[in-house]
């Protein structure tokens, strides 16, 4: 008995779950383009990791090869790399951090300027690091 409340508690969850994503498409949240800093109009977990195919698996590629030094990422317009730092990464690791996301990120899109906007644990963001093509530089702001 057991057993089949716990299945059909698992199916209402998500069931409910997936009715409520389906009607919040149109409230998701994106990276606004005038101010880096995130929206906090929904919660932050409604952040897709890419607003393209190539952008979400790029946005997965970050998750999946950092270590769990970045907790979330996210790619727009296949020219901003978003990225949520985990807790223990110290402040002096955060300007590398980001020079290795730009060199990564110039790999999967190349030929263009780039910019990636790193953010602590609380959403905040903290560092942006933009990558000229024409110079091959970055700066950071």
């Amino acid at each position: 008995m057991r057993k089949i409340l716990v299945v059909l508690s698992l199916v209402f969850v998500l069931f409910v779950g997936s009715a409520c994503s389906a009607v919040d498409q149109t409230n998701r949240v994106s990276a606004p383009n005038a101010n880096p800093s995130l929206s906090y109009g929904q919660s932050y977990g409604q952040l897709e990791r890419g607003d393209t195919a190539a952008g979400q698996d790029f946005g997965n590629w970050v998750i999946q090869t950092a270590r769990g030094l970045v907790q979330d990422a996210y790619v727009r317009g296949d020219d901003k790399l978003g990225v949520v730092i985990a807790p223990q990464v110290r402040p002096d690791e955060v300007r590398p951090l980001a020079r290795s996301l730009v060199q990564g990120f110039h790999r999967n899109a190349p030929n263009r300027d780039l910019t990636v906007l790193m953010y602590a644990p609380d959403k905040k963001l903290i560092l942006t690091a933009k990558y000229n093509n024409s110079t091959n530089q970055i700066q950071y702001q």
